[in-house]
């Protein structure tokens, strides 16, 4: 370390970075290798985690963990057993029918497209919108078909795979009872002035953000889903439930008005354009009123930094990694500018130390000269 703390700054940050990518792209590997242990790993660690918000939350009003435990396991199971029985079997029924019926909605916009042509011709406007729309309309299909494929697939594959699901369950349930102490043996690797600061800012970052999220996509789903059936949207109930699921993520609220409007107006114009008008009304009265109440500057990143982390999440985890992109995101930035104020006030003290030597040198040189003069 001696020997290294003689070399330049620069070059042993252009040794470290290649060091650094070997060593995730080797950790990328073996997960990849573990799959899909590790994503049922870390799907129990999050669903433990988001557990343990009630379970504290019952312990502040008097109640022992291990009866708030039971209590919180128990409802939830309620609640998504309840949900499986009622609402999932609905959703996957209107998936199948978005799947057959989504051929004739593209015949349909592309009716709708040629009408138009056909009206600007008689009004004699500069608009030729035949071939661009063949193309368009075919291409949207052949997208659509394979996303609605995909989607239906895998709530198929996710309802299938039951042993994972049961793993997960069981899982859980050990994290939630000795999660703590496994948690404090971990963080006992980590040097003791940082262990704190880490596990603190870790727990925040990741309970503020799943619970606001999670309540924010609530709100949202729920207002959508009522807007839907009030104007008797065609699939409200698997629209508006949609765009809630897409609105626990960032950006995914826009997307998900986006591509409902779309399908709908490939139906019905003028009904895509009151549910694109509904759907914006809702996502600003959610966005400027409720949300800051909720989240506040939760994350403290820059909305670039959040759609890189996104992206970065999805390509190493899937919706797994999109998931917990940007509380990761978060964390890494909270300790990232905790390091940088601790090296900070390290170099201020050098500063202010050898500024402090300077003057006493100086002082005391002042002092032999005038002794010599004398």
């Amino acid at each position: 370390m001696q020997s290294a703390n003689k070399f330049p700054r620069w070059l042993i940050i252009c040794l470290a970075f290649p060091l650094a990518v070997l060593n995730g792209w080797l950790l990328l590997l073996v997960l990849q290798y573990f799959q899909p242990l590790v994503s049922v790993f870390a799907a129990a660690i999050l669903v433990a985690f988001i557990l343990d918000y009630p379970i504290q939350f019952l312990q502040q009003r008097g109640v022992k963990r291990d009866t708030a435990v039971v209590v919180v396991l128990l409802l939830a199971l309620v609640i998504i057993g309840g949900l499986g029985i009622t609402l999932v079997p609905i959703i996957l029924q209107q998936l199948n029918e978005l799947a057959t019926i989504l051929p004739s909605w593209i015949d349909s916009g592309r009716q709708q497209i040629q009408t138009f042509q056909e009206w600007a011709v008689n009004q004699q406007l500069p608009v030729n919108l035949s071939g661009l729309a063949t193309q368009f309309t075919d291409r949207l299909s052949s997208q659509l078909q394979n996303l609605t494929g995909q989607l239906v697939s895998f709530a198929f594959d996710t309802i299938g795979s039951v042993f994972n699901i049961l793993v997960t369950v069981v899982l859980t349930f050990y994290l939630v009872l000795n999660g703590e102490r496994m948690w404090d043996g971990v963080f006992k690797w980590l040097p003791a002035r940082f262990s704190p600061q880490v596990r603190q800012s870790l727990r925040e970052d990741f309970n503020n953000y799943f619970i606001g999220q999670a309540t924010l996509a609530t709100i949202v789903g729920f207002a959508m889903t009522l807007a839907f059936l009030a104007l008797r949207v065609p699939l409200g109930l698997l629209f508006g439930i949609g765009i809630g699921f897409l609105a626990f993520f960032p950006f995914g609220t826009g997307i998900g008005i986006s591509l409902v409007s779309l399908l709908v107006a490939l139906q019905n114009f003028w009904l895509g354009v009151e549910v694109l008008a509904i759907a914006v009304a809702i996502d600003q009265v959610n966005a400027n009123f409720i949300a800051p109440r909720l989240l506040g500057n939760l994350t403290g990143l820059n909305p670039v930094w959040v759609f890189v982390s996104l992206l970065i999440g999805g390509k190493l985890g899937g919706l797994l990694g999109v998931l917990i992109a940007v509380p990761l995101a978060s964390f890494f930035k909270s300790i990232a500018d905790s390091l940088r104020e601790v090296i900070m006030k390290q170099l201020d003290g050098s500063e202010s130390e050898s500024t402090a030597l300077n003057e006493s040198v100086v002082i005391a040189s002042k002092g032999l000269a005038s002794d010599a003069g004398n």
